[in-house]
């Protein structure tokens, strides 16, 4: 039976609470320090303090997973690092759904002139969700947010200057650090002793033959799928070697318009290189390749996100004003400028957590870093969707939330994606080390 633990209560103050070695895997969407909407707990990214409990509390050879903001990444894996975690790669997870919060230097030129600007025109921007809004982007918005917004041309000479200039780039991915505990004696001496210091590579492998931003299927694969004799082929029976970037459809479907349609070679090649035998002859090598065709998107793994995740198993709970973020931090700047102007046509969700990922995405990390039965933990819970992708992929998860209201949404949001036991305590306590003073008399 897979058990879930939900702890309503600071992480750090859980995390004392938790045996050392305790936990498998740590996968989790922490603060990232941006004070997103002036909320108190995104004013910093996780202390020093917190990772280091973090690490206690994880086998050794365990590894964590935790998200961060492209402009705060650095102060998030300085803290892990310092805590005393290996840092062993960056995960790039990219989507095509940001909005950029640029300044547009020419119109406040002309604001700070106080002069009008010529409307020449009418645009619609954005992703076709936020068109249905009818937003009216001359309403103090700016073009970048998406829906609908006048087009104007520059009236001042400093403003005609400075036309076309801004202050941000649009945002289009998070980084995800790859750390590790430090295993004890060799890898393979901790994997056998503690059943942590890998990563799950086969079950985690580029399915061929799929297009993932389309979700439909390319010509079958012809040819080799084993190992090339001598040393490690991109080909194999499960697909390709997982890469450190991850897209969701949106990313894929451009990378696929800007890649064309490619086709990779389906060959048995013999290569230099091979290992040289006793009479100094150097031996063939072969090396396959996986042939098949399609986008650019087909050598990473594409997270699809269904849009009706977010608020499934909510039914019960009361539609609220969301501060909605279903893809990066894009989207979030976007529906909180809206939010701030008083647009009347704000999404309403159930779950209201503004910085909600996609099931698949969280699965796909999940099943990167936890043995088979491990104890998945998110001190950083959310809405519960880590909780959500490790149950699904058959380990145990301990989510950590201070936020009561989040935890109920968790708690609902867990239990209607299966049949799960919800409260169990899955691990040992801490045990309080005897002092001195234990003993006097």
């Amino acid at each position: 039976m897979i058990n879930t633990q939900l702890i309503n209560s600071d992480c750090l103050a859980a995390m004392k609470n938790m045996a050392d070695n305790s936990v498998d895997s740590i996968v989790t969407d922490p603060p990232y320090g941006l004070s997103f909407m002036g909320k108190k707990w995104d004013y910093d990214v996780p202390s020093k303090e917190i990772w280091v409990e973090a690490l206690r509390v994880l086998k050794p050879g365990g590894h964590l997973l935790a998200f961060s903001g492209s402009r705060t990444y650095h102060r998030m894996v300085v803290n892990i690092e310092d805590a005393g975690f290996e840092i062993r790669d960056q995960i790039m997870w990219i989507y095509g759904s940001g909005f950029p919060k640029s300044h547009n230097i020419s119109k406040a030129i002309d604001k700070a002139a106080g002069v009008e600007r010529e409307v020449i025109g009418i645009g619609r921007s954005g992703a076709p969700e936020t068109h249905s809004s009818s937003y009216n982007m001359s309403k103090g918005g700016s073009q970048e947010m998406g829906g609908e917004y006048e087009i104007t041309k520059p009236t001042t000479p400093k403003a005609e200057q400075w036309d076309g200039w801004g202050t941000a780039l649009k945002p289009a991915h998070e980084p995800i650090v790859l750390a590790r505990k430090p295993p004890i004696g060799t890898v393979v001496d901790n994997v056998l002793e503690h059943g942590t210091g890998g990563l799950n590579i086969d079950d985690c492998r580029i399915e061929a033959g799929k297009d993932h931003a389309k979700n439909t299927n390319r010509k079958s694969v012809k040819g080799h799928w084993g190992q090339s004799e001598g040393a490690e082929s991109e080909a194999h029976k499960n697909g390709r070697f997982p890469s450190n970037v991850i897209l969701d459809d949106e990313a894929g479907e451009i990378l696929d318009e800007q890649s064309g349609h490619l086709k990779s070679g389906n060959m048995d090649s013999i290569a230099k290189g091979g290992q040289f035998n006793a009479y100094g002859i150097q031996q063939k090598r072969h090396t396959t390749q996986i042939g098949d065709e399609g986008g650019a998107s087909r050598f990473f793994y594409c997270a699809k996100a269904s849009k009706a995740e977010r608020d499934a198993g909510l039914e019960a709970f009361e539609s609220k004003k969301s501060q909605l973020n279903s893809g990066g931090i894009g989207r979030k700047i976007s529906v909180e400028k809206r939010l701030k102007e008083g647009e009347e046509n704000a999404p309403t969700m159930k779950n209201i957590h503004p910085t909600v990922k996609p099931i698949r995405l969280m699965q796909y990390l999940c099943r990167l870093v936890t043995p088979k039965n491990g104890i998945v933990l998110d001190p950083f819970m959310g809405s519960g969707t880590t909780g959500i992708a490790a149950n699904l992929e058959g380990f145990n998860f301990i989510g950590v939330e201070m936020d009561k209201e989040y935890i109920e949404i968790a708690r609902a949001r867990i239990a209607h994606s299966g049949d799960y036991v919800i409260g169990e305590d899955l691990v040992m306590k801490r045990i309080k080390q005897p002092t001195l003073f234990d003993f006097a008399v």
